[in-house]
């Protein structure tokens, strides 16, 4: 078994080497949370397509059927009823605003599940506890790794003149 570098798991690794392994790991988190983010996104904008369709086909059944179907309603209800002709048309329209509120109703739930989703917010707010997390993230000091690192003297160096 092996680290993402390709070190053995249980050898020491230097600090350069844990450094690019984290490096490595939180571009993977990030580029997950973002794939995440887009099917979320993604699936939104389905449920308002879908919501957007049912509001088109509410108007369409409204607008192309009411002449065609009021007459053959109307009619129909006038042979089945003897009612007066007038109110068979009134009730034919009736049915036919029915039939597109159902549609609208429908449209409205999909748009409310379309709005409610808190997909991308979830994952923005994850986004920002991960870089929360690492901005306080610092490194602990050590005391022989300072001291090798102090400045050191200058000194001169003879030149010759030649």
């Amino acid at each position: 078994m092996s680290a993402p570098d390709g070190s053995p798991v249980g050898a020491e690794r230097s600090i350069g080497q844990l450094f690019a392994s984290a490096t490595t790991e939180m571009s993977a988190l990030v580029h997950d949370e973002i794939a995440l983010a887009k099917a979320q996104l993604k699936q939104d904008v389905k449920r308002g397509a879908t919501s957007g369709g049912a509001f088109t086909v509410a108007g369409a059944v409204l607008l192309f059927s009411l002449p065609m179907l009021n007459f053959a309603l109307a009619y129909g209800i006038r042979t089945w009823s003897g009612w007066n002709l007038a109110i068979c048309f009134l009730l034919s329209f009736a049915a036919n605003v029915l039939v597109a509120v159902v549609l609208a109703l429908i449209g409205v739930a999909f748009a409310k599940k379309a709005r409610k989703s808190k997909g991308p917010q979830k994952v923005a707010a994850s986004m920002k506890e991960t870089a929360g997390v690492l901005q306080k993230a610092k490194p602990h000091p050590r005391t022989e790794l300072a001291q090798d690192r102090a400045p050191r003297a200058i000194e001169p160096v003879a030149r010759s003149s030649s």
